[in-house]
């Protein structure tokens, strides 16, 4: 495992010894039989095979595999759960890919097609600065900014908010800026980092696995560079997230296969912090062969995640695309996080995603609280905690009706 990752960052919050917790906890359960060597494996350290994942995929009894995930999760962080106070702010979705199961992306020449400015997006950013310490910023590959238009944009908003956590780009977007730029993603990873960017999400997986990447998102970056762009990543000391987009053709190999693929990543590297599984929301997008994935399916794979994924720390129900019920029965199937306050968020909505925008941080405890878990409000890299009680609604007294 590289040593750029301090290693606060690399256990992000979780106990080192969670698998000696996790021993004493099993006792204390009526676990189906059928279960067992995969039990056994979890608690002497032994990462879950792909026929593995494939039996927890396949297997009838969805309630006692998402009991295993929540008490993996409760070994690794009790009771808690954790949200950050963030915005989502995209600078562009003007991109010269052109993917299938996109509905944010523009054209330069569409009618709705946007690219801020630097001052335009700093003034986006001062509308929530005061309310949030993390900007989210991802976009489309504009044809014309290289890294030094990155440059710029990093520097001055770190200078304008130095509190200010900015978590920005993509796997894709890195690539295409190194390209456009003539010089090696390390350098554009270093130049960006020295600028202010903070750590990188982790969108842009989807599936990893070639052949359906040319279905979805042909033109992309391949699996295989996915996963080196992160590494390198982690390799100058930049906190990543990952993820997986399922829902559309891909089959259960194929996911499992993808996770796989990321926890060979994370044993090299460490810097993967946190698993955010989702599905593909349909509206608006050109992918009519996807297949779509059901409730108990979504509740299934961050249970199968957090299981198949025992180095990486955080698993999370990302509320922007699950919505909020689903989001909340996702922290009792194995997810430990909520994502944000987020306030402003495109490219879930205009995809289908109906949850609420309006959410203070008071309002993701009370979800968090009615999951059974501790809210606990985060940094960007999981290296400061607070926990929140939500204030409770007050309800006025009605004053009876004259008759």
């Amino acid at each position: 495992m590289s040593d750029a990752i301090p290693r606060d960052m690399a256990l992000a919050g979780s106990r080192i010894d969670w698998r000696k917790h996790l021993l004493q906890m099993i006792d204390d359960e009526d676990i189906n039989s059928d279960f067992r060597p995969i039990v056994n494996k979890i608690v002497s350290g032994t990462s879950l095979s792909l026929e593995d994942g494939i039996y927890l995929y396949n297997h009838s009894d969805l309630e006692t595999i998402g009991k295993l995930a929540n008490l993996v999760k409760k070994a690794r962080f009790d009771d808690r759960a954790f949200f950050n106070l963030n915005v989502h702010i995209n600078q562009t979705n003007i991109c010269t890919l052109a993917c299938k199961f996109c509905a944010f992306r523009r054209g330069r020449n569409s009618k709705d097609a946007y690219a801020l400015s630097i001052d335009e997006y700093l003034l986006e950013v001062s509308q929530y600065a005061q309310f949030v310490d993390e900007v989210h910023s991802v976009g489309g590959l504009h044809p014309d900014w290289d890294i030094n238009h990155y440059e710029s944009l990093f520097s001055k908003a770190k200078s304008s908010h130095p509190n200010i956590h900015y978590k920005a780009l993509t796997a894709v977007e890195i690539k295409h800026i190194a390209g456009i730029s003539g010089i090696s993603i390390e350098e554009t990873l270093e130049r960006l980092q020295n600028a202010g960017l903070g750590s990188l999400p982790g969108g842009g997986a989807e599936i990893l696995d070639d052949n359906v990447r040319k279905i979805i998102c042909n033109g992309k970056e391949s699996s295989e560079e996915y996963l080196e762009i992160h590494s390198i990543a982690h390799s100058l000391g930049i906190p990543t997230n990952c993820t997986m987009l399922f829902g559309t053709i891909e089959n259960t190999k194929q996911k499992i296969t993808h996770m796989i693929k990321l926890r060979k990543t994370q044993e090299n590297t460490g810097g993967f912090q946190c698993f955010v599984p989702y599905p593909y929301l349909p509206d608006n997008s050109r992918l009519t062969q996807a297949k779509l994935a059901t409730g108990v399916e979504i509740l299934r794979t961050i249970a199968v995640s957090r299981l198949m994924l025992d180095n990486i720390p955080h698993v999370k129900a990302y509320r922007m695309n699950l919505g909020d019920f689903v989001s909340e029965l996702a922290l009792q199937y194995g997810a430990d996080d909520i994502d944000g306050t987020v306030h402003k968020e495109s490219i879930m909505h205009l995809a289908g995603s109906d949850a609420p925008l309006d959410h203070d941080y008071n309002n993701i405890a009370r979800i968090v609280n009615d999951a059974g878990c501790r809210a606990v409000k985060r940094n960007s890299t999981y290296t400061a905690f607070e926990e929140i009680i939500p204030i409770k609604k007050t309800h006025r007294k009605k004053l009876p009706m004259a008759q």
